[in-house]
């Protein structure tokens, strides 16, 4: 039996397409052992099977069911027999289309949906593959002969709405030209003929429909219409010298924008100011000028690219916690309202989902991305001991797809196509067991971190929240609900109770700041701190160390002042670490210092009583207690206390009620050691007192341990105080763990940080701009997403790269610096050009900008800048250059008119 006469007896009895493929590997294997034995027979099919004839083998199992089609006319066992052989393995894509195309010339195969259907198993096969053309098809110029006689018999068929076989065609013909590459072997000869045939279909299939069209427009028409195209190609021509070669694949500007988002995810411009992130998101949309389905895909990839740039190097390691948590949790919610925001601008819904549905179909097709992905989230997950081995075998980017499903940015139609088990997925267990609780999300939450819940429970349920990137948004949102209700309402219990909570989980901070701004957070609670008076409290010890807890909280916040409405703190106040001579003591201080210190540093003193408690504001007892601690080290040095009453006020200070004002204590006393030349010898025992006592808050010993690192290290140092008997060792050993900074041992860590301290020279500092802007360029080169804080002296000669890092430093604002753009425009432009005017053959590009936060408005700095380059251009060929490619870029124009020629 041939396999010509399997398959036709296959097909007869109705075997299904798994067990033909299952009898044909059994053909196979029968006609290799005959072949051994010397009596092979394969039937006329085939002339013979051994191991160079398997593509004959191949060729003809294709061949068989291709001829069966002659007869059975589109018939859909046959299309599932091709289409299982080629999921198998078994023939290849380029089988396929040579059969078909070898079949197809003849006369016997001429049935329109037939063809239509044979070329399409082949072309899904290809799409399928996820390979370029070059690597899924193999193709010769007689395969592409046979390709385009197909398409010109496809166009001689009579059209139907039930098959599509024209263009079916076209999309192999296209396929099969881009695989033809090498034109070197081809004879002038053969040439001519392929040239004629290409230019018979072409006129065959167009020209009586051009000929029409010519007839129906005239000549002005067609004259007018040469000159737009003239024209069209100067925009283009202009939009590429803004935007760089290829505008559609750019890694660098969204690499950039999503690290910014990451950096300065806890204040303005970060992922956590919702409004603020979606401005820069459409900013970069116009200027970019992608369409939306360019646009999603560059994102995606991008946040993909960073996911895999964030492979933990150290168990203390957190990167990929914090991008995993924002590509998953974050950034979908900010793509949705990102959505809502482009309502007004002319987009419809529809067209963002079918977008995303592109985005996504492109970002599976890069495995190697996926892996790299998955590999970075193995790693992180082996370092957190406590995630869930059911969990671990899940890949990034099926979370990502549940995540973009559970927001609505991609459809339920779409999700079960690429992976039919994401229906299945309700959600996290905790949405789940609130759903069990006939709650919501937020409610339940709400309900399980009261306080009554005890710390094990509480515990539990923070590492849940950690594992779990969709319930963030939740839970970011009880905390900041309950704490606005609550400092409005003072009652300082149950937020020392949630901001024990964020202080005491590093996580839970992070968290936080990818979701809210938690600058808002600690806005309210210095105004809480600043506001508060003990005086009408009933229990002012306990309302106090209720405080202490939300300052603690505060305190892991870095910002130089908060301002909400017509409202600002500095946030000095937190840390304020000055010491203060007795004589200069503000008013408020002066009143309550003597008391304070005689009931802390005073032999008979009985304590801190409610009295002193209600008589001080909380915010003047953070501010004096470093002056507290110097005049009581004075006092030790003078001999008017001892030094058990020494240590008896600093007991005081490690508990709950003043623990909370020791992160300017330990400032202040390392700064007195260090302006003594260590000779303080009472300082440093008030240091390793407070520093190792096993009560010392978390947050001061985070807070103060660079510091102490900066200070008390070198051989100096353990030589002067090991005399004084004091183990300092232990104090670095404390902030080095604090830092999660691995400690050799003590004799070569102390021995390294003085070579580097004593090494490092001032310029080494001021090099950091440069070396920022070289590691940015590194990573822009390797198509990975670079980071970068500041632009400083670009002096590469990468201008695609450099345009992209300069563009992005002029026009994304950030707090607390003052904005570029209006520097650049008005001081450093007019420079450059003088200068590039003075070399020959000088040339440069400018990029646009489209944000309003930079200083001043940017339609002023576009009439400004015009007006400058109008100025110039009579005598700077620059400038004349600059406004005419300006005024080639149709997104440019369209936002700034002034540019308008």
């Amino acid at each position: 039996m041939s396999l010509a006469d399997l398959t036709r007896n296959s097909y007869q009895n109705g075997i299904s397409a798994t067990q033909w493929l299952g009898l044909c590997k059994l053909w196979v294997e029968k006609e290799k052992e005959r072949s051994r034995q010397g009596s092979l027979d394969v039937g006329p099919a085939i002339s013979g099977v051994t191991e160079a004839d398997l593509r004959n083998i191949c060729w003809n199992q294709t061949d068989a069911v291709i001829s069966l089609c002659n007869v059975y006319v589109a018939d859909l066992t046959l299309q599932s027999y091709l289409r299982h052989a080629l999921s198998d393995g078994l023939v290849s894509t380029s089988d396929i289309v040579g059969a078909f195309l070898h079949a197809a010339s003849s006369s016997q195969l001429q049935d329109a949906s037939t063809l239509d259907m044979l070329c399409r198993v082949a072309l899904d096969a290809h799409y399928a593959s996820g390979l370029p053309p070059l690597g899924s098809l193999t193709a010769v110029l007689a395969t592409v002969h046979e390709a385009l006689d197909f398409l010109r018999q496809a166009y001689s068929l009579s059209s139907s709405s039930f098959h599509r076989v024209t263009t079916s065609a076209s999309e192999l013909v296209a396929l099969l030209l881009s695989c033809v590459t090498d034109f070197s072997q081809i004879s002038t000869a053969q040439a001519m003929i392929y040239f004629g045939d290409t230019n018979d279909l072409l006129h065959s299939v167009l020209e009586t429909f051009a000929l029409s069209l010519s007839l129906l427009i005239g000549d002005d028409a067609k004259a007018a219409r040469e000159a737009q195209m003239i024209h069209s190609m100067q925009l283009a021509l202009g939009r590429s010298d803004m935007l760089g070669s290829n505008p559609e694949a750019d890694s660098i500007i969204c690499g950039l924008l999503l690290q910014s988002l990451i950096s300065s995810r806890a204040s303005d411009y970060g992922a956590g100011s919702g409004s603020e992130a979606v401005a820069l998101l459409i900013g970069v949309l116009r200027w970019t000028s992608w369409a939306p389905n360019v646009f999603y895909t560059q994102i995606l990839l991008a946040s993909m690219t960073c996911v895999a740039q964030s492979a933990p190097k150290g168990i203390h390691d957190g990167s990929f916690f914090i991008w995993r948590n924002f590509v998953l949790g974050r950034l979908p919610r900010l793509l949705y309202a990102f959505e809502k925001g482009m309502e007004g601008h002319g987009t419809l819904e529809a067209d963002w989902r079918a977008a995303m549905h592109t985005a996504v179909s492109t970002v599976l097709q890069r495995t190697d991305l996926l892996s790299q992905c998955d590999n970075v989230q193995a790693r992180g997950r082996s370092i957190e001991s406590s995630q869930e081995d059911n969990t671990s075998q899940r890949s990034f980017v099926r979370d990502l797809m549940q995540h973009l499903h559970m927001t609505g940015l991609i459809d339920q139609a779409f999700a079960t196509t690429i992976d039919p088990t994401i229906i299945n997925d309700a959600g996290t267990r905790l949405q789940a067991e609130a759903f069990e609780h006939n709650s919501t999300l937020e409610h339940y939450l709400e309900s399980k971190l009261t306080m009554e819940s005890s710390e094990e429970d509480t515990q539990a349920l923070l590492k849940r929240i950690s594992q779990e990137p969709g319930t963030h948004h939740f839970f970011a949102e009880v905390v900041r609900k309950h704490f606005t209700s609550h400092s409005k309402s003072g009652d300082v219990e149950v937020l020392s109770h949630l901001t024990k909570i964020l202080y005491a989980h590093d996580f839970a901070l992070d968290i936080l700041s990818l979701h809210l701004k938690i600058t808002d957070l600690v806005f309210e609670a210095l105004e809480l701190l600043c506001e508060y008076d003990c005086e009408t409290v009933g229990d002012p010890q306990a309302a106090v160390s209720h405080l202490g807890d939300i300052v603690l909280f505060a305190q892991m916040i870095s910002a130089p002042s908060l301002k909400k409405g017509t409202k600002v703190f500095r946030t000095d106040l937190l840390r304020s670490s000055r010491v203060y001579h007795p004589d200069e003591l503000p008013s408020e201080m002066k009143i309550v210092f003597t008391g304070w210190f005689k009931a802390i540093f005073d032999s008979s003193s009985e304590g801190i009583d409610d009295t002193i408690l209600r008589s001080t504001k909380p915010k003047t007892l953070l501010q004096m207690s470093a002056t507290l601690f110097s005049q009581a080290c004075i006092a030790r040095q003078e001999g008017r206390i001892d030094n058990d009453v020494l240590h008896n006020g600093i007991s005081y200070f490690l508990g709950p009620l003043l623990n909370w004002t020791l992160v300017g204590v330990v400032h202040a006393m390392l700064f007195e050691v260090q302006q003594r030349g260590l000779a303080a010898p009472f300082q440093l025992e008030v240091l390793q007192s407070l520093l190792l006592a096993p009560t010392c808050p978390h947050v001061v010993q985070r807070l103060c341990s660079p510091n102490i690192l900066k200070i008390l290290s070198g051989r100096r140092t353990q030589r002067v105080v090991s005399s004084l008997h004091y183990d300092i060792g232990a104090i670095r050993s404390l902030a080095f763990r604090t830092l999660s900074i691995k400690q050799e041992s003590e004799g070569n860590a102390q021995t390294q940080t003085q070579d580097e301290t004593s090494t490092t020279s001032p310029g080494a500092f001021l090099d950091f701009p440069t070396r920022e802007i070289r590691d940015a360029l590194a990573l822009a080169r390797q198509q990975k997403a670079p980071r970068i804080d500041i632009g400083r002296c670009l002096t590469s000669r990468e201008l695609e790269t450099c345009r992209r890092l300069s563009t992005f430093v002029l026009v994304t604002p950030r707090a607390g610096v003052p904005p570029l753009l209006p520097l650049f425009v008005y001081n450093v432009l007019p420079l450059l050009i003088a200068a590039v005017d003075q070399q020959q053959g000088g040339d440069t590009n400018v990029c646009n900008e489209h944000n309003s936060v930079l200083g001043q408005p940017s339609a002023v700095l576009a009439r400004k800048l015009a007006a400058d380059l109008r100025a110039r251009r009579a005598t700077s060929t620059t400038s004349g250059t600059m406004l005419q490619r300006l005024a080639a870029s149709p997104p440019f124009v369209a936002n700034f008119p002034a540019f308008m020629l």
